[in-house]
């Protein structure tokens, strides 16, 4: 199993907005290096067949315009997509509509960095109430995944293992320890630290079930 703080350290987070048609939207940037070539991770993040294998059951057609559903959670369509440095989507769950932008980059020949932005039009109010660790925690779940995949050659993530262990103490640990340093990455992009605690602190509790 990956140590935890080893894990989270290796993670890059960074809160930031961006200017669309629709007015002002919030960015969440997560990226994390991997011990892989990039047509490998690129394999990894594209192919029906290995995506469960580190994050979830997937369905529909991925490929530029198709549209793709993931179990459980979210779904959407695919707006763009050059292999292997990046793919683009929409984001669909709840009723609301995101947007992720997935970029590749090769550090070396066998070395690939993961970078995933995900762009939301917040309201204030929300954005106050739970900050960006409402969805960094899900990516940084994700890039565990993820690191898990490539460190064990041949392992892969089962649903109800993933479910167990997020119930776990240690599970429970990782993302409080995820919470935090999506806090600092909110007070680093100029939120008001009163305002940024009181929203990682209501989001670990609303993750791991722990008083806030």
């Amino acid at each position: 199993m990956i140590d935890a703080t080893e894990q989270i350290n290796a993670v890059r987070r960074q809160v930031g907005s961006r200017t669309l048609e629709a007015g002002e939207a919030s960015v969440i940037t997560i990226s994390q290096t991997y011990d892989a070539p990039i047509e490998d991770v690129w394999d990894a993040c594209t192919n029906a067949e290995r995506i469960p294998r580190w994050f979830l059951p997937i369905s529909g057609e991925l490929r530029l315009g198709g549209r793709y559903q993931l179990e459980g959670n979210a779904g959407g369509t695919v707006e763009s997509c050059d292999p292997p440095t990046s793919f683009a989507a929409t984001w669909e769950y709840g009723g609301e509509v995101s947007w992720i932008e997935v970029r590749l980059t090769p550090e070396g020949e066998d070395r690939t960095r993961f970078e995933l932005d995900h762009i939301a039009h917040v309201d204030d109010d929300r954005a106050a109430q739970f900050g960006p660790g409402a969805v960094g925690i899900g990516w940084d779940l994700a890039l565990l995944g993820l690191a898990s995949y490539f460190g064990q050659p041949g392992a892969a993530v089962r649903p109800e293992d993933a479910e167990a262990w997020s119930a776990s103490d240690e599970g429970r640990a990782y993302m409080t320890l995820a919470s935090e340093r999506w806090y600092e990455a909110s007070v680093a992009a100029g939120t008001d630290p009163e305002t940024a605690r009181a929203a990682a602190d209501r989001v670990t509790a609303f993750y791991t079930g722990a008083p806030a």
